[in-house]
């Protein structure tokens, strides 16, 4: 269940910070090529880390997305806030998953047991 609740924040995240390269360049008058790398290159970013989340080491990286988007914050401030909110619902992901899938392993075993 944490896979699934991660790689959904993830994908949802993608398409937040891939809308931001549009104010980037209309709002902050940020060069289109640069705006293009920060915005679409930290969209397919999350898009890769949630198809990678089969492995461990998957998730540093979606915790450093996280702190990528707050980052963002310095070039689009709104992005502060939901950045903030990403990371939030990313943490919740993470924890609340993990939970869910020991309570899930736990009540296998128990039924199984019978």
């Amino acid at each position: 269940m944490r896979r699934r609740l991660c790689a959904a924040m993830l994908v949802l995240e993608a398409v937040v910070v891939g809308l931001t390269t549009p104010v980037l360049i209309a709002v902050n008058g940020m060069d289109p090529g640069r705006a293009a790398w920060l915005g679409l290159g930290l969209a397919g970013a999350c898009v890769v880390v949630a198809g990678l989340l089969r492995f461990p080491r998957a998730y540093l990286l979606g915790w450093a997305i996280q702190i990528a988007a707050v980052a963002m914050g310095f070039s689009v401030t709104a992005m502060f806030v939901l950045g903030v909110v990403f990371l939030a619902l990313w943490a919740t992901a993470y924890f609340m998953g993990d939970k869910i899938d020991q309570e899930r392993a736990a009540a296998y075993a128990a039924a199984s047991n019978e």
